[in-house]
């Protein structure tokens, strides 16, 4: 099983790309994940976690996720390797985001509850061609 859920703040605002093959909406930005633990008189350490989210999901972020917003999500992670403009091949490690959520209040929202609402109920449809039998 491949799922991983995190909760952070976005450490810039969202990049919007479109592939180049068929020009589908593809997202990209940080999160900083605070650690679980900090050592008594230590600063809290974050990881910082590089997400992709495509199609829908994407669309959402690219326009209701803004630098420093909290935001909690569910995906997966996704390993790839590409060769730069050097020709040295490049690893990277990133969350796919399949569900995306706003966990943290603030006076600068623009999506209401009964957009966070629609977006969920859009990606929980389920065809028939989703089920087992």
């Amino acid at each position: 099983m491949n799922k991983v859920i995190l909760m952070g703040r976005l450490t810039k605002d969202p990049e919007v790309r479109y592939t180049s093959t068929n020009n589908t909406l593809v997202v990209f930005f940080s999160l900083a994940v605070n650690r679980r633990f900090v050592k008594q008189g230590e600063e809290r350490q974050a990881d910082f976690i590089n997400i992709i989210a495509w199609d829908k999901t994407g669309e959402f972020c690219s326009k209701y996720f803004k630098k420093g917003q909290q935001v909690a999500l569910v995906g997966r992670l996704q390993t790839r390797q590409y060769d730069d403009k050097d020709g040295k091949r490049v690893y990277v490690t990133e969350v796919v985001a399949e569900e995306v959520f706003f966990a943290g209040q603030s006076k600068n929202n623009e999506a209401s509850q009964e957009q966070q609402e629609n977006y969920m109920l859009e990606q929980s449809q389920v065809t028939d061609e989703d089920l087992p039998f």
